[in-house]
């Protein structure tokens, strides 16, 4: 379409220059972070159980994600990404809202992994300061991702890496311990097994109510995998790029995710699951290998700051198409020689700020008081990729429409059901005291954001009226 090319040449500069296997495991390894090694145990904590229910449900939505942004991204390969879309298939209005609010989400999720960072550092240091361990890890991703792009998909995919490694081992010893060695935790712990789905208040201890409410942490330790779709805009080759990412995401999602907590809550009894410490940890803790704690808590610790990274490279683009779209300052649409947008780099550092400062003043609520604020933009973004997609595949059927090359599967039942379930998801925030935060700071700012955008348009507007009339 003529209007979209114009948004596409406005973005141009970016360097394209990430490889079909690179994508992969950005795709992979932007949804294998802090929500499933850290945050899992506060869902289990109020689901018991059923939280396998609760991620399940929210692989499904997030799978439903994938297929409409792959067959978006693979139709318009550009960083600004779902924010364009929603710009060009949706109004102007809406993919400023998108691009803003998701930036400001990932600002401050950014602060949610350095947050969980500086826990983990603690099974090593427990009387260190966390504020250390925040400034120190968040300047070496800060240089990262100040290099180029390809140090980016280089360090992405070593990272990515090490977690799928260390997953695999997980579930070969987990699965060794649950089916063959039970022996190996000794005493303690109970009895290890299935039956502790059903052994303390049943597999529901907690109601559909708990169920339910722990998909917002389901949810957002899938949040990042929409990061693919903006990688678009600097891959050699998008359309191979992005097929094979959701490809490979569709299934791995669902393995590591529901597979290494299903064996989790087979070994640790799920009361004894919480978020002060990672479950997967504890499990480690349990078997009694020499060393399998110190390195599961390692590979966490790498998990959080791939997650980081991603985070970082994900605002950096945004705030970079948001400047390009002239909907913030210019100055962070410009490129250095090596094609990385430093100036939008150092703007969405602004959430490690707001971590440390969590850290000093509330060490011990941190974690979920940045989880509840920061998931957002994030799941407004999902909600509205839901909304642009049905926009988008009406626009395509018109007959004058280019054939798209990737189709999402059931369109429009899957496309309504996705949107529905995520404004569901939303609203339930209001009825939960540990996410009432997501509404209260989350509408303030779509208010905030839509006075902005009307004011700015009316201010451009405004010259132009008054040479018309005279």
């Amino acid at each position: 379409m003529a209007g979209f090319a114009d948004i596409v040449e406005r973005e141009r500069g970016l360097r394209r220059t990430l490889s079909a296997g690179r994508m992969t495991m950005i795709a992979i390894g932007g949804a294998i972070g802090t929500g499933l090694f850290l945050g899992s145990g506060f869902a289990i904590q109020l689901a018991g159980p059923a939280v396998l229910v609760s991620y399940a449900l929210g692989a499904v939505i997030a799978l439903l994600v994938m297929g409409c942004l792959a067959e978006m991204t693979i139709a318009h390969p550009t960083s600004g990404s779902f924010g364009a879309y929603a710009e060009h298939y949706v109004s102007p209005l809406a993919g400023f809202l998108v691009r803003w609010c998701y930036w400001t989400a990932n600002v401050l999720a950014v602060g949610t992994e350095v947050t969980a960072v500086a826990l983990y550092m603690h099974f090593w240091f427990p009387a260190s300061p966390g504020w250390i361990w925040i400034a120190a890890f968040s300047a070496v991703l800060i240089a990262v991702n100040a290099r180029s792009v390809n140090v980016f998909g280089t360090v992405e995919y070593w990272f990515s890496a090490i977690k799928i490694t260390a997953i695999v081992l997980f579930i070969l010893v987990a699965g060794y311990v649950v089916l063959g060695a039970p022996s190996l935790l000794g005493g303690g712990h109970g009895s290890v097994g299935f039956g502790n789905y059903t052994a303390y208040g049943g597999f529901l201890p907690k109601g559909v109510w708990g169920m339910w409410v722990a998909l917002f942490v389901a949810l957002f330790s899938y949040l990042s995998i929409e990061m693919i779709a903006v990688a678009a805009g600097e891959a050699a080759d998008p359309e191979t790029a992005v097929a094979r990412a959701f490809r490979a995401t569709l299934v791995r999602l669902v393995l590591f995710y529901l597979l290494t907590l299903a064996l989790v809550l087979a070994i640790i009894p799920w009361p004894l699951a919480g978020a002060e410490e990672s479950p997967f940890v504890k499990v480690m803790r349990a078997v009694h290998l020499p060393w399998a704690a110190g390195i599961l808590n390692f590979v966490i610790l790498v998990a959080a700051l791939s997650a980081m990274n991603s985070q970082l490279y994900i605002t950096t683009r945004m705030m970079f198409s948001l400047a390009r779209a002239g909907d913030a300052p210019a100055r962070f649409g410009t490129l250095s020689a090596r094609g990385v947008p430093l100036s939008a780099l150092l703007a969405s550092s602004g959430g490690i700020a707001l971590a440390g400062l969590l850290s000093v003043i509330a060490q011990h609520s941190a974690f979920i008081l940045m989880v509840s604020i920061s998931a957002f933009g994030s799941l407004f973004a999902w909600m509205m990729i839901f909304i642009t997609h049905y926009r988008f595949r009406r626009a395509h059927q018109r007959p004058d429409a280019t054939p798209l090359r990737f189709r999402m599967w059931g369109f429009p039942a899957t496309t309504v059901s996705g949107a529905v379930l995520m404004a569901a998801v939303l609203i339930t925030s209001a009825f939960t005291a540990d996410f009432r935060l997501t509404l209260v700071f989350g509408l303030p700012l779509l208010g905030l954001l839509s006075v902005l955008y009307l004011n700015r348009r009316r201010n451009a507007a405004r010259p132009s009226s008054s040479v018309r009339g005279s």
